[in-house]
């Protein structure tokens, strides 16, 4: 079987998917990208990764080869790019398309009422709705979207990004988090208002008028919340840390590359998401998850409703609650036996099945039945069926 994966560019989040899919497939897998990467996204720490991939065909500098890949493959797997045109020539075509979206109305779903926006819509998705075209949905707020618009009934999965996981053997995960005594809490990300970085200047504060109720645990004597990363909005923070006289519990890294921010998240024992409806996906959940921490997050990121299991392997919150978020890290700090069980679960959720290898497989395995005759959807994780939940009842749907 002959894949090509067509997106804008290759980056960390889906490199690991990319070489398990390689691994199965050799030669007939190929990713071809649309455009070369941001000035911004180098800037922060991320590396072009496009010439020392066998894989990687750029389609701005290879277009005849990059054309047949897309429209002659079996399967062409589709993200987002500024190709359209290849995509609708292949549909057009009746040959197998399976899409990879994030959110169509993150700023809100009252935007479907829009004619043209309609008539678009309709063009790239809902006219192939009895065809060869199937939507992996990179956020559990995706199904809604599409709903909207009667695009995909019954042809939605779940699916999302999948960074480099890491296998830890029994040893290296006992030694994992620092005995030290110090409780370290993550938060990574841009510092831009969808991130909502200012409300960990606010936890600080929060958790330094409890750190008595902490320490009668015997477990924690102090804080220290660790930022990596940096934007827009670093001034203000620093401003703000230093009002609140929280300036010694917050440490600011910088930009950093992936690796380095993994390092940060292994000897942490919680991280923090903030991030609200216009966070797509947000895979720092899916690292931090993978290196153990217990995870706080708001419910309104793509990522969370799929990756966390309410009160098992995370804490999620409703968007934009400081206090129910303040309130799940304090009960984390002062009961570290449940903070411990739920960043394995965490762990376990990323080894098991939100990982790479897994949802290569799962997407070879539907590919292959799509082109013999109906797919089937995995029973968890990547490629099951997506539920199509409204924003509002999302968190309460997980909170069941």
């Amino acid at each position: 079987m002959k894949l090509t994966f067509l997106s804008n560019y290759i980056n960390h989040h889906q490199i690991p998917f990319c070489n398990a899919c390689y691994d199965r497939l050799k030669e007939d897998f190929c990713f071809v990208q649309a455009q070369p990467m941001e000035q911004e996204r180098l800037a922060m720490g991320w590396h072009n990764e496009a010439d020392s991939l066998p894989f990687v065909k750029c389609l701005y500098e290879e277009e005849a080869e990059c054309r047949e890949r897309i429209l002659s493959c079996d399967v062409l797997l589709a993200g987002w790019s500024d190709r359209e045109d290849l995509v609708q020539e292949r549909l057009g075509g009746g040959k197998p398309v399976i899409r990879i979206s994030e959110r169509l109305y993150r700023e809100g779903q009252w935007k479907v009422v829009s004619p043209r926006g309609l008539i678009h819509k309709y063009k790239e998705h809902t006219r192939y709705r009895k065809g060869k075209a199937y939507l992996l949905c990179a956020g559990a707020y995706v199904p809604s979207d599409f709903h909207l618009i009667g695009a995909y009934p019954d042809k939605m999965f779940r699916w999302g990004y999948f960074p480099e996981t890491v296998h830890y053997t029994e040893e290296e995960w006992e030694q994992l988090k620092p005995a030290d005594g110090i409780l370290r809490i993550v938060w990574a990300g841009r510092f831009i208002p969808l991130k909502h970085a200012e409300m960990m200047p606010r936890l600080a504060a929060f958790l330094r008028e409890h750190l008595e109720e902490i320490r009668k645990e015997g477990i924690y004597t102090d804080f220290e919340i660790h930022m990596a990363g940096s934007g827009e909005m670093e001034e203000s923070l620093k401003r703000e840390t230093e009002e609140l006289g929280v300036a010694d519990r917050m440490i600011f890294h910088g930009f950093l590359p992936p690796e380095e921010i993994r390092h940060i998240m292994e000897r942490c024992q919680i991280h923090v998401f903030t991030s609200n409806r216009l966070e797509g996906w947000g895979a720092v959940v899916n690292e931090a998850m993978n290196s153990g921490c217990a995870e706080v997050a708001s419910a309104a990121a793509g990522a969370v409703p799929y990756l966390i299991r309410q009160g098992v392997n995370g804490i999620a919150y409703p968007e934009d609650d400081f206090m129910q978020m303040a309130q799940a890290v304090l009960s984390l700090a002062c009961n570290d036996g449940k903070r411990k069980e739920m960043g394995r679960k965490a762990m376990e959720t990323i080894t098991g099945a939100w990982n790479a290898e897994h949802a290569a497989g799962e997407l070879l395995r539907f590919s292959e039945e799509l082109l013999t005759g109906e797919p089937k959807g995995a029973d968890d994780g990547p490629l099951s069926p997506a539920p199509v939940i409204s924003e509002r009842r999302m968190y309460s749907w997980m909170c069941k």
